[in-house]
């Protein structure tokens, strides 16, 4: 079975595309950028501010789920500069510090509407 999982406590798709898709045991969450979901702007220039906004969107979809964080397999950390990777992975810590997730960090030559990280995850039921 596959449901679409949407909240408002997580930015709107800007495309074509669901916030996350449930597919069986198996919850797959879309790239999430560092926008506010209630003015649908960029929070802040910052990358930590971003990255926590990145974060903070990712765990509204996966609780939406009915999941929590610790349910969350893998990781993908898209950014923009390959030096921002300490101060990222600081923040990273503060949500996943107990529970360490499989991860991969890919330096791209941009992202959409020009921010600096998106991430994207897989959570397990």
């Amino acid at each position: 079975m596959i449901n679409v999982i949407q909240t408002p406590f997580a930015p709107e798709a800007i495309g074509p595309y669901s916030q996350a898709i449930l597919a069986g045991d198996t919850l797959y969450i879309s790239g999430q950028i560092p926008y506010n979901p209630e003015t649908m702007t960029l929070v802040s220039d910052d990358i930590q501010e971003q990255t926590q906004r990145c974060l903070e969107n990712l765990k509204a979809i996966v609780e939406a789920a009915g999941l929590t964080l610790n349910q969350v397999v893998k990781v993908g950390i898209f950014i923009t500069n390959m030096d921002d990777f300490p101060l990222i992975n600081e923040v990273y810590g503060t949500y996943f510090h107990e529970h360490q997730p499989a991860r991969s960090t890919v330096e791209v030559s941009r992202l959409p509407r020009d921010v600096k990280i998106e991430i994207e995850a897989i959570a397990k039921c």
